[in-house]
């Protein structure tokens, strides 16, 4: 395991994303009735995560910085 394990832009992004998907899909479930047009939305953000990931990693935001 590196120094800077998970301390990089790509990670951060993506758990920012990640987060903001699982707050939407929770405020979905909360509303009544329930909406699950936007429980959807946060779902997609949730795997959307994910691909922003793999993308900043491909551009080399997620390198060791020493």
């Amino acid at each position: 395991m590196t120094a800077h394990h998970g301390n990089t832009p790509a990670a951060w992004t993506a758990v920012v994303v990640a987060m903001l998907g699982f707050v939407v899909g929770g405020v979905a479930l909360m509303l009544d009735p329930v909406n699950m047009t936007l429980f959807w939305v946060g779902c997609a953000l949730g795997v959307g995560s994910l691909v922003v990931f793999a993308v900043m990693a491909k551009l080399g935001l997620h390198g060791s910085r020493d």
